[in-house]
């Protein structure tokens, strides 16, 4: 079976949806019978790797101007798109594929319908309309349109969460749509034990409106001074704001901002805090939140999306834009450590239940269930 893929995002570029392929071509690569060409984006000069003997990867020049790994603008959403249009027209003339599964509705899925074989889309999250209010108006006048046609012409559509499939149906009430959850390194990704002075809060996130770190942060500062240390992990549009922020609450000394920590090493961050916090505005399924789960930690996040799915009896919830149920939530930790051992195992048990083996494996079928349908 010979499968084409399309993904803007691939470490270091991008967030989740880059990720996500990452762990799944690495299970994939186990799969004999399985070919795999995956057209992503590169930091810059166009080049291809071999990933594995069944899966090669081409990396396109998409000239990206801004230096943020985790941003990709309109112009490196186009340029991409019109590149691995061009090249997926070529490699069809010399190739056959099976499918096509396109990461990302927009520009991914367009790409694929413009190709005439079978595709596949795969939900992340900023490409279902409405997901993220910066592009309301995009949504509404453009995109809700464009997306339902890409999705009913699709042999399957995909969400990563049962929130994501529920956002998506509200733009497209009859189209039918599966859920394929993240999953989680438990081996790379383990608790490690230690004891700590103060309560070690983490935030892995990009640093955007969405996000909701500067609740957080307000959080921080309506807790005693000295009992927490704050580290917020990634970068983005917000990221000179935030530190400004956090000068003018008087909790500098408190926050560290780290903007990247190459992924083989992120474990050890989780590994050296106590909870985690994702206080976003809106999520699909967060690969941080099940690292930190599987590290161990508690988690406190909103009740949005896939996020809230992976709570049980592990963490709390917070309400959104609300920085006293944050710090409400923290307070319990401080003056009661012994629950934060007894949410982390939770969390641990909870995540020993995800796997990328799992993710992998849902996949393959759904690939082998397109490809033997008839026509």
């Amino acid at each position: 079976m010979d499968i084409l893929l399309l993904n803007y995002e691939f470490p270091p570029l991008g967030g989740g949806a880059g990720n996500a392929l990452y762990y799944l071509l690495k299970e994939f690569s186990k799969y004999p019978g399985l070919q795999l060409h995956v057209i992503t984006s590169s930091t810059d000069k166009h080049k291809e790797e071999n990933f594995a003997e069944n899966i090669k990867i081409t990396f396109l020049d998409i000239a990206k101007k801004n230096k943020n790994l985790h941003y990709q603008s309109y112009k490196d959403l186009l340029t991409y798109a019109s590149k691995s249009y061009f090249l997926c027209k070529q490699l069809l003339k010399t190739n056959h594929y099976d499918l096509c599964h396109a990461f990302f509705g927009v520009p991914c899925g367009y790409v694929a319908r413009k190709l005439n074989i079978p595709y596949l889309v795969s939900l992340r999250g900023s490409d279902v309309p409405f997901y993220n209010q910066r592009f309301y108006w995009l949504d509404r006048l453009f995109f809700c349109r464009l997306n339902r046609k890409i999705w009913k012409e699709a042999a399957r559509v995909i969400a990563n969460s049962q929130g994501l499939k529920e956002l998506a149906l509200k733009n497209s009430p009859t189209q039918e749509i599966d859920v394929i959850h993240n999953g989680v390194d438990t081996d790379q990704f383990k608790p490690s034990s230690g004891d700590h002075a103060t309560l070690r809060v983490l935030c892995i996130s990009r640093l955007i409106q969405r996000k909701g770190i500067e609740y957080l942060m307000r959080a921080v500062a309506r807790l005693p001074q000295g009992k927490v240390h704050l580290k917020i992990v990634g970068k983005g549009n917000q990221e000179k704001s935030l530190k400004r922020l956090a000068s003018s609450l008087g909790i500098a000394s408190n926050v560290e901002f780290k903007e990247y920590i190459s992924h083989d090493r992120i474990h050890e961050t989780y590994q050296d805090s106590d909870v985690f916090v994702l206080p976003s505005l809106n999520e699909g399924m967060s690969n941080a939140v099940l690292e930190a789960m599987a590290c161990g930690l508690p988690i406190v996040t909103t009740d949005t999306g896939g996020t809230s799915e992976l709570l049980g009896g592990n963490g709390m919830i917070i309400a959104k834009k609300d920085a006293v149920s944050i710090a409400q939530a923290l307070q319990k930790f401080l003056n009661d450590k012994a629950l934060i051992t007894k949410l982390g195992n939770r969390s641990r048990e909870l995540a020993l239940k995800m796997s990328w083996k799992n993710a992998a494996k849902s996949y393959y079928q759904t690939y082998r269930s397109i490809t033997a349908a008839p026509g």
